[in-house]
């Protein structure tokens, strides 16, 4: 029996959390040393994970054995700051949640870590791993003959709260379009094959969280258009209260030869008893010729969707992460290349947003390096 690869998890908040139950339902590994500061994050952490040690920084935490790998899910704006500290002390392969960075002037530091760390480290984009997604971009090049258009829409509900709404604030999550959108500017470049060149991006004044304690500042609704240096165009319709979807993502592409669009549902927990069982996810490719769309059905099992709340990604992307800690394959799906080039596009969309102007991305410093 191959031997049992043990997690250390620095932040166990909802999203740590639902990283834990993701864990638990694979073969041969297992979470052993937790960070989480806030003691109600803690408490919660350590009923999903009863075999952990609780301990009080990362520093106590990367000088505990036997520990193979790292999963960082705190707040946004620490981890850079907290992969610098493990690159220091005791690199591992880290799973790190999006968004990688939060500051534009960060990105030098970002760089310097890149060129330095001495173990793989693996961005969590959970969307490409949606079933539905997933098939989309497996299918994308034959439904459409190379996309040409893409767009992305999600429609769904308000920010949650977090401790001490850390999510409700730029200075913190880098802005909407930072840390909630780089999934769907990562799953742009993916799609399309090509790199940015020109945002332009406009959004409406905020509807929810303005009465909130603190002068909330993040933005809940938006448009985006980015331009490829392929001349193909995406575009990114975003709005944060509109949890009455029956669907809360919908992507398409269109090519010369036609349509694919993937439907992917909110989470289960969200759904209303009174509507019913919640929609299923589905796949459809409408071909110009002949005429008439075909839909596929791609059911996410009942545990993994009770194991979070993106249609039992989280699942799907440990698998990967897991293979590649064993040494089964040889890099991450998800670089931090990948990760970078994510959060340069959401920085330019939040700079045309504040300037009404569109902003060129002349350069790809994300690519010197594909680790």
């Amino acid at each position: 029996m191959s031997k049992t690869i043990c997690y250390g998890m620095i932040g166990c908040g909802m999203m740590g959390q639902e990283h834990l139950r993701n864990i638990a339902l694979l073969e041969g590994a297992e979470v052993r040393v937790i960070f989480e500061p806030d003691p109600e994050m803690a408490a919660k952490a350590l009923s999903l994970a009863p075999q952990a040690r609780l301990v009080g920084s990362i520093a106590e935490l990367l000088e505990s054995a036997p520990l193979d790998c790292l999963v960082i899910t705190s707040p946004n704006f620490r981890h850079l700051e907290q992969l610098e500290e493990i690159g220091a002390t005791r690199p591992l392969p880290v799973l790190v949640e999006k968004p990688l960075f939060t500051a534009p002037e960060d990105a030098a530091r970002l760089a310097a870590f890149r060129d330095s760390y001495a173990a793989p480290v693996w961005v969590a984009m959970e969307y490409r791993y949606m079933p539905p997604i997933a098939a989309f971009l497996d299918e994308i090049e034959a439904a459409t003959g190379g996309a040409t258009m893409l767009t992305i829409r999600e429609h769904r509900f308000p920010f949650l709260t977090k401790v001490g709404n850390w999510n409700r604030f730029n200075r913190y999550t880098g802005g909407t379009f930072v840390e909630k959108c780089c999934h769907f500017f990562d799953l742009m470049r993916l799609a399309l094959g090509s790199e940015p060149v020109r945002v332009m991006a406009s959004a409406p004044p905020a509807h929810n969280h303005v009465e909130e304690a603190g002068a909330p500042d993040i933005l809940d609704a938006g448009y985006a258009i980015v331009e490829f240096a392929s001349g193909a165009r995406a575009m990114l319709e975003l709005c944060m209260y509109a949890e009455g979807s029956r669907y809360q993502e919908e992507v398409s592409a269109v090519g010369p030869k036609g349509k694919i669009e993937a439907l992917v549902p909110g989470p289960t927990r969200f759904w209303p008893d009174h509507l019913g069982a919640p929609p299923v996810p589905k796949l459809v490719i409408s071909p110009r010729h002949p005429q008439g769309p075909v839909e596929r059905a791609l059911p996410v099992p009942p545990e993994l969707l009770a194991a979070g709340d993106h249609n039992g990604s989280t699942f799907h992307q440990h698998e990967g992460f897991l293979a590649l800690v064993r040494g089964a394959v040889a890099a991450p799906e998800v670089t931090l290349a990948d990760g970078w080039a994510a959060v340069a596009i959401g920085q330019a969309v939040q700079r045309s947003i504040a300037t009404g102007q569109a902003v060129s991305i002349d350069s790809h410093p994300w690519a010197a390096s594909a680790r």
